[in-house]
């Protein structure tokens, strides 16, 4: 396929070319140049459209969808904890066929909103894997889904750092045959020794980090460390969350792994704060999005990069590039994933957004960094492509 006439946001820094043409061969961007002459090739003239890289979601809970706003009014431990929140409750209840339902229905939003990939934390151990692969058996959206064994220990087996259980360690393998890797609770509910041993998969590792003040306090109480010291144990790809993660917690996280995902709706949503992407910034984080939790936040990236970009600069009274913050949904997420996705350059899997400029929400388009993270939504769409097929819309 030969896109003729087409904006394009290029190459690792977003460089805005006004017109081009772009071919797509064998799922990949193969060339990216004005001259490229028509083949045999499908030919599809875009003028008026804007080819923005797929979005990217780094860490999501869509087994959740069942239980859209429930409890809104209670603390975060009573809703998400691992152990005995009301969303475990309900996890654990309804039927898988229900749970599938609702799951489908959010993967079929995230698409039509632009989301090519997205990486999710999957409870319910081996069951829970096999459920999602059914429900994204016959959608075409990337998913990185990552497992999790249901294990969770006391804070007396933490204190007395109990490792994990053969009978539980056996369950490992069969589980990870299965994803892409692991996503950890968090590391209040593993001790160190626990936290060693999974650091021995050898798949994706993440796990939540001080995502609540609360989290944050516990983990200093019971052990005497931060939970960003523990949860570096696990020897994680990237942590999710670090809300309420301090400047030096930063700093030892920088040197020792390859990104932070933040949610910011959620953790808003929570009424915990927002994470620092300021200072994480400036110790040379590598930072993605993620929107987590359906039952407290939609998985919409573009109302994430809206909220993220005006909250930091309301809350820090300091300008940010909106560039940045579309990076983090396309080319640090790819990276954070150590995949060739989230960027439009020769060799990368051709992953892409449709933009219309003449939208009546972004015309005149006069900067689409601007436009994209604080204008676009679903109506703003064209068409979605993943690895060269349109999946959503039509050209």
């Amino acid at each position: 396929m030969i896109l003729k006439n087409i904006s394009v946001l290029y190459g690792n820094n977003l460089k805005f070319i006004e017109k081009t043409n772009v071919l797509i061969t064998n799922n990949t961007f193969q060339k990216i140049n004005s001259k490229i002459k028509s083949t045999k090739n499908k030919v599809v003239n875009c003028d008026g459209l804007l080819l923005i890289p797929g979005l990217i979601n780094s860490h999501t809970h869509i087994g959740d969808s069942i239980a859209k706003d429930i409890a809104l009014d209670r603390d975060p431990d009573s809703k998400i904890n691992p152990i005995f929140g009301i969303k475990q409750k309900i996890l654990r209840e309804t039927e898988p066929k229900k749970l599938a339902y609702f799951m489908r229905k959010t993967v079929k939003s995230m698409l039509k909103k632009g989301t090519t990939t997205f990486v999710d934390f999957r409870e319910g151990g081996l069951d829970g894997v096999l459920l999602i692969q059914k429900v994204l058996s016959n959608i075409p959206i990337r998913a990185i889904i990552l497992g999790r064994l249901e294990f969770y220990q006391s804070k007396n087996q933490i204190k007395k750092n109990s490792p994990i259980p053969k009978s539980y360690l056996n369950q490992l393998e069969p589980l990870l045959t299965n994803c892409d890797g692991i996503g950890i609770s968090g590391s209040n509910e593993n001790s160190d020794s626990a936290l060693k041993q999974l650091s021995k998969t050898k798949k994706i590792r993440a796990i939540h980090c001080a995502e609540t003040k609360q989290s944050y306090l516990k983990s200093k109480q019971t052990t005497r460390k931060t939970e960003p010291q523990r949860c570096l144990l696990l020897k994680p790809n990237f942590l999710v969350h670090m809300t309420y993660a301090s400047k030096s917690d930063l700093r030892l996280v920088s040197k020792k792994i390859s990104g932070i995902v933040v949610c910011p709706r959620a953790n808003a949503s929570l009424a915990e704060g927002i994470p620092d992407i300021e200072q994480m910034m400036k110790m040379n984080c590598n930072v993605a999005i993620g929107t987590d939790n359906l039952m407290i936040n939609s998985p919409d990236l573009f109302r994430e990069m809206d909220f993220l970009w005006k909250v930091t600069m309301g809350i820090y009274k300091k300008r940010v590039e909106p560039k940045k913050i579309l990076k983090m949904v396309t080319i640090n997420a790819g990276k954070l994933l150590g995949k060739k996705i989230g960027c439009i350059k020769e060799g990368y899997l051709a992953d892409a957004v449709f933009i219309k400029k003449n939208n009546l929400d972004l015309d005149p388009l006069q900067n689409p960094y601007a436009s994209i993270v604080h204008r676009a939504n679903e109506n703003s769409i064209k068409a979605v492509m993943i690895g060269g097929k349109i999946v959503h819309g039509k050209l």
